[in-house]
């Protein structure tokens, strides 16, 4: 018998939470609807998985850290290898669906991302930088986060030394902690966030169809899907063998690397300084950005355009009037940077995202208020058994879902133990800020990052929560910088669990290949770490992206660091890097500027963008904001608004997959080149 009350009463529980998402936005209806989650769900994890595994950590991982030494970015490993692996078990007569090629995906990019190892390098790096050095500071670490100076493991590069035994088991500890709170806490959130308030999460479809596409590529008649995934491929080809090819290659041979596209960046600031003093001016040439700014809302896009624009005009008038007192001509775009962030800048991002935050934390509050107020209207109106039986807690059959409340209490098993480790390594640090820390803050932050990215895949973060913390507790030095401080922010995880949604995978197809993942991941990591940086300095010529950035990352982290520093009486340069006025005006005019977007109706996302480009570096901005105005004017016109939404992330997963095939000829090439010459004969 159908049960035409229960049927009546989902049906307006429907309509009345598809009416409360489109009066916060009508733009987030369009991107929920892009995609249907799955009727049926099956298990995904099966022996391709592994397989894809042991691939990627082979082949993949080295690949994926060269290039992110080189130019910053990752390779694209998850849609390389499911492209190898489509082929060979179709010349096998046989087929992956749609929820193998899922965790394929999330196997391959889980190996290829380069690993937890990665962090020892810049440690390595950073106890002997100019920055250091400059507040008196080398020999200051402790063995537990670095080898001292002089130790044989920093002077032969050498990961495999016992120096380095306890920093490398607090890392394998903190990794097995930091998944399980991820993905206990992530799961929670995406059940409020996405079953509850349903939200529309605009890029998980990015992986969600291109699986789909690659599916279909089995069929006999191949969908739009794969023709949009082959002609992203072709044009990441193209680019990348000139963008990156070209450089690893000769970079194997030379001593200097040939670069045709300049890496990481065209730096422009020493050439416009005559007409934009102050002003780091340069373009990231780069295809890809291209095709995200097609990706990215649109009004979101136009936010960051507009802060890219309101710096380069503000930063001229701030260096005449004397508050960009800190620049001098000849600086290139790093110490350009660095001296505005600390003259001016920095404090007006603090008040802009703690805007930001306050206007998220409001339109959180608010919604699930109203969310639940019209749960309890709906019910009453209906009067009926099955509308007082209505749980907002109920899933689909054969998700792999379990209790809400088991995942709070495992949650609360791992944040405990991390607050005794870190009790261990910092007694000094009162511990009622590391409960706050996990068991209030993590939670709080997180599902506020969910929400927004639900909305419209941005993040953000309450300004000097830590720092705040750190300089109330009245502790001085380092050590409390380095302890793994659970202050953490799992609201991105959420979109993993959509994705899997979408494409009808079991959510414990998820757990399984973490098991997997986790202990391969971390011993392949060290082992290609320990390799590359034995067999060239880090950084160097040949890793361009980490020569320009880590000097800007490690004078910004000695920056803040600071704060707790012994400066004999002196004033620490963080306390010079804050100006109240400044936080003050910048927290007034965001809330104003949302405040007026949302009276008259127009795209409150802009707010989310402004935030990205504010302050920074407009290198990345500019192919990022030509992408958005092609696709909005252009392409949208050509083939529809929501089919050439639909379309692009499989456009951008192809291109991701031609970029990735280029690095990984280069790197066998590097690593042949290497292996050769380190032989004896």
């Amino acid at each position: 018998m159908v049960d035409n009350n229960k049927i009546v009463e989902e049906k307006d529980v429907k309509v009345a939470g598809d009416t409360a998402i489109r009066s916060s936005d009508n733009e987030l209806e369009l991107y929920r609807s892009l995609m249907e989650p799955a009727k049926e769900y099956k298990n995904g994890f099966t022996w391709t998985a592994v397989a894809g595994a042991i691939f990627c950590g082979l082949l993949m991982m080295p690949a994926s850290i060269f290039l992110s030494l080189i130019t910053g970015g990752a390779i694209n490993a998850s849609w390389v290898t499911v492209i190898i692996f489509s082929e060979i078990t179709r010349r096998a007569l046989k087929t992956m669906d749609t929820q193998e090629l899922v965790i394929l995906l999330y196997v391959a990019g889980a190996m290829a991302a380069g690993g937890p190892m990665g962090q020892l390098i810049f440690r390595q790096y950073l106890i002997s930088s100019d920055a250091v050095r400059n507040v008196g500071l080398v020999g200051q670490f402790p063995s537990w986060w670095a080898p001292p100076p002089g130790s044989d493991a920093l002077l032969q590069r050498n990961l495999m030394h016992s120096d380095w035994l306890i920093p490398i088991s607090i890392i394998v500890l903190m990794t097995i902690i930091s998944k399980i709170s991820g993905y206990t806490l992530s799961y929670f959130l995406f059940r409020l966030t996405s079953d509850i308030e349903k939200l529309p999460f605009p890029f998980a479809p990015i992986s969600a169809q291109g699986a789909m596409a690659l599916s279909e590529s089995h069929e006999k008649k191949a969908t739009w899907k794969w023709k949009a995934f082959s002609i992203g491929a072709i044009i990441g080809l193209a680019f990348a063998a000139v963008q990156i090819g070209v450089p690893m290659i000769s970079g194997a041979f030379l001593a200097k690397p040939i670069q045709i596209i300049p890496m990481p960046w065209f730096d422009a600031t020493t050439i416009t300084q005559g007409i934009l003093p102050a002003t780091p001016t340069g373009v990231t040439i780069d295809l890809g950005l291209v095709l995200m700014g097609m990706i990215i809302p649109f009004w979101a896009v136009m936010g960051t355009f507009t802060a890219v624009i309101i710096t380069s005009v503000m930063n001229p008038i701030l260096h005449s009037m004397g508050i960009l007192h800190r620049w001098s001509p000849g600086m290139n775009t790093v110490t350009t940077t660095y001296s505005n962030s600390v003259d001016f800048w920095m404090s007006f991002g603090i008040g802009v995202a703690a805007a930001v935050a306050v206007v998220a934390i409001f339109q959180t509050v608010r919604d699930v208020l109203k969310k639940t107020k019209e749960i309890r209207a709906t019910r009453e109106a209906m009067k009926s058994v099955t509308a007082r039986k209505e749980n907002i807690w109920d899933v689909p059959a054969g998700r792999g879902d379990f209790s809400p409340a088991i995942a709070l209490c495992l949650y609360a098993i791992c944040s405990l133990g991390l607050t005794y480790l870190c009790h261990r390594l910092v007694p000094e640090f009162p511990i009622i800020f590391l409960l706050f820390f996990t068991l209030i803050y993590t939670p709080f932050i997180s599902y506020v990052n969910a929400k927004l990215i639900g909305i419209c895949g941005q993040q953000v973060e309450i300004p000097f929560v830590r720092e705040g913390a750190y300089i109330l507790s009245g502790v001085k030095g380092i050590n409390i910088w380095l302890a793994p401080i659970p202050v953490d922010n799992y609201g991105a995880g959420v979109q993993q669990f959509r994705v899997n949604e979408l494409t009808g995978t079991n959510f414990w197809s998820y757990v399984k290949a973490d098991i997997l993942i986790i202990p391969l991941s971390l011993l392949l990591s060290l082992v290609f770490w320990a390799f590359i940086w034995h067999a060239m300095p880090i950084p160097s010529e040949q890793f361009p992206f980490v020569q320009q950035m880590w000097d800007l990352q490690a004078k910004n982290t000695i920056l803040v660091w600071s704060a707790t520093l012994d400066t004999g009486g002196a004033v620490p340069m963080f306390y010079q890097a804050l100006h109240p006025t400044v936080i003050a005006s910048s927290f007034s005019f965001t809330v104003i500027a949302y405040s007026l977007l949302s009276m008259f109706g127009l795209p409150v996302m802009a707010i989310y963008g402004f935030i990205r480009g504010i302050g920074g570096m407009p290198h990345a901005f500019i192919f990022e904001f030509a992408g958005a105005l092609i696709g909005k004017f252009y392409l949208q016109k050509k083939f529809g608004e929501k089919r050439f939404l639909q379309m692009i992330p499989v456009v951008f997963a192809g291109y991701g997959a031609g970029v990735g095939l280029i690095a990984l000829l280069g790197v066998a090439v590097l690593l042949i080149k290497n292996a050769i010459s380190a032989a004896p004969f």
